[in-house]
């Protein structure tokens, strides 16, 4: 595929705006903490939305971060172990994990969606958003989680392997200068 054809550009816009979804709720965190202290101890007078935007927000950041936004690059990985086998094994690893993952995420969906739509009778205290909306993200991450872990499978499965970044070029990169 050309690198300027309108499918790659797409798929570039869709990451940036999906990576653009933590900065954003991050920022409406941060300026809700600021007016929480400022109502809380200026004007001593607290207000109990900011707090619900605080969760609710770190909440997205968190699931969302993880499922949309992160790469395999990202993930923690036991380097003592993984490090030290060869790539054949790697690839063996990866595809054991997955499939464990796989399992537990599909396993734990149908529970889930019931209690993401069991929600729908609560409220938030201040802003009375329906709680299904807020743990949405729990679905969106765990489908997400699904398709990333299938693509992982897919492609260990297949023979590719990940380029690995050497200890080595993590400690140069990251703690120089």
């Amino acid at each position: 595929m050309n690198k300027f054809s309108p499918s790659s550009h797409l798929v570039k816009t869709a990451r940036s705006l999906a990576d653009a979804v933590p900065a954003i709720l991050l920022a409406a965190l941060f300026v809700c903490f600021i007016i929480q202290v400022f109502m809380r101890y200026v004007m001593d007078s607290p207000v109990g939305w900011t707090v619900e935007v605080c969760v609710i927000a770190w909440l997205w950041i968190l699931l969302w971060g993880q499922s949309v936004s992160a790469t395999e690059d990202d993930e923690i990985r036991f380097d003592i172990i993984y490090g030290t086998v060869s790539q054949e094994l790697r690839r063996w690893f990866r595809m054991i994990f997955s499939i464990l993952l796989v399992g537990i995420y599909a396993w734990s969906l149908p529970a889930l969606w019931d209690f993401v739509t069991f929600m729908k009778i609560q409220k938030t205290s201040y802003l009375d958003i329906r709680f299904n909306w807020v743990y949405s993200i729990a679905l969106i991450f765990s489908v997400v989680t699904i398709l990333r872990y299938l693509w992982i499978f897919w492609t260990a499965a297949r023979g590719r392997a990940v380029p690995e970044r050497d200890l080595g070029e993590v400690t140069a990169k990251d703690f120089s200068e």
